[in-house]
């Protein structure tokens, strides 16, 4: 009946993870969600505002631009300009997306003919995969191992392989790890892409979600990155807009333009009444997103006493809002998450389902109160681990 890419999936994680805490939760159990990354704070009001204003004006019910309004793209460019240093044309090297997700989905469909190779990280978003193989690419796994700092090695790409990779993804800060990169790893990917001629795709979702006086770095930022690669960014984290699927690539504008093409053809542009919001997110004061992570910092110190104090080897995250904890001894990931759900009510991402590599971890979302983080790590310390 189905297409074998489909027959070929596993399930998709995180609908297997609400399977089965809706199991839980119909036992009448209290469930305390730190899995799906989702932020559980309000989108700020004065985006929400933005938004119906443009909403009751007629001119955005009509069908968007592809490429995205032209105005959203703009202020994207100066943003990009006022908070990372990069020098865009909005014309030729942005472009609006429709949520991160659909622009990673989409993108091999560009650069990847049957039969190429794609870099992947492992572990690693899920779409990452996924997206390679309905375009026909083979997927190579980088493993990204603690002892290297969850940075891909790429002297460990086999010969065969990398003649055939045409494209890589990378993700720092990065999910599942929450690992992050600094601008002599960024000089080091340029030069490898240029050397084997690459296309890099730096999915940059949570540049914005930083703790300690961090700035993470732009990969366009260093020289010659703007020959090899794009960069996405997303609202969703950055604004609490998860719903609102808005998005926007920006880089080498040949690959804009390509990429552009594969949307023309799919889909028929972001509702432009979520890009005028996007303007006003992106355009007004940034004091919105200090104190949504002033916040997730004090969630952040809160989950890492409490784990440590049951005696996990956690370790402080300086971006994202995701903890990468190694699961106890004897445990593998999916047996310590399906023990937390069942004798705790806890929702928590086993690392295995990012690929792989993420076996022996478990990853803790930042998405509760403190209060109720506290009322976790509680629980779990009941358990016998």
């Amino acid at each position: 009946m189905y297409a074998d890419r489909i027959n070929s999936l596993p399930p998709y994680l995180f609908a297997t993870i609400d399977e089965a805490k809706d199991a839980v939760k119909a036992k009448g159990v209290d469930v305390i969600d730190l899995g799906v990354g989702d932020p559980d704070m309000p989108t700020p009001e004065h985006i929400v505002e933005s938004m119906c204003e443009a909403v009751r004006d007629p001119a955005t019910h009509r069908y968007p631009s592809y490429t995205g309004m032209m105005e959203f793209r703009e202020a994207v460019a100066d943003w990009c300009k006022e908070s990372r240093g990069l020098e865009l044309d909005a014309a030729t090297e942005t472009l609006t997306l429709i949520g991160s997700k659909e622009g990673v989905a989409h993108i091999p469909l560009a650069f990847v003919n049957p039969g190429d190779v794609a870099l992947i990280p492992d572990p690693g978003y899920p779409v990452y995969k996924i997206g390679t193989q309905f375009a026909g690419g083979e997927p190579h796994i980088m493993p990204l191992l603690e002892e290297n700092g969850f940075l891909p090695d790429f002297d460990a790409i086999p010969a065969d392989k990398l003649a055939k990779s045409k494209l890589m993804f990378l993700n720092y800060p990065n999910n599942p790890t929450s690992a992050t990169a600094d601008v002599k790893f960024f000089k080091e990917v340029v030069e490898f892409a240029k050397n084997n001629d690459i296309t890099v795709v730096h999915d940059n979702a949570y540049s914005e979600m930083v703790y300690d006086d961090y700035t993470a770095p732009s990969f366009l930022s260093v020289d010659g990155a703007m020959d090899v690669g794009m960069e996405l960014y997303s609202m969703s984290k950055t604004y609490n807009m998860t719903g609102w699927r808005l998005a926007f690539a920006v880089g080498n504008k040949d690959l804009i333009t390509g990429f552009g093409k594969v949307k023309s053809n799919i889909d028929s542009g972001a509702f432009d009444a979520v890009q005028r919001a996007g303007i006003t997110a992106v355009s007004s004061s940034q004091q919105c997103v200090t104190d949504m992570n002033s916040i997730y910092q004090k969630r952040r110190d809160a989950l890492l006493k409490g784990l440590r104090g049951i005696g996990l080897d956690a370790k402080a995250p300086k971006a994202t809002f995701y903890m990468w904890v190694p699961t106890p001894d004897g445990y593998d990931s999916m047996g310590f998450s399906k023990l937390l759900l069942e004798e705790s009510g806890i929702v928590a991402t086993p690392g295995v389902g990012f690929g792989e590599y993420g076996e022996g971890y478990i990853r803790f979302a930042l998405t509760q109160s403190v209060e109720r983080i506290e009322e976790a790590v509680a629980r779990m310390d009941k358990l016998t681990i």
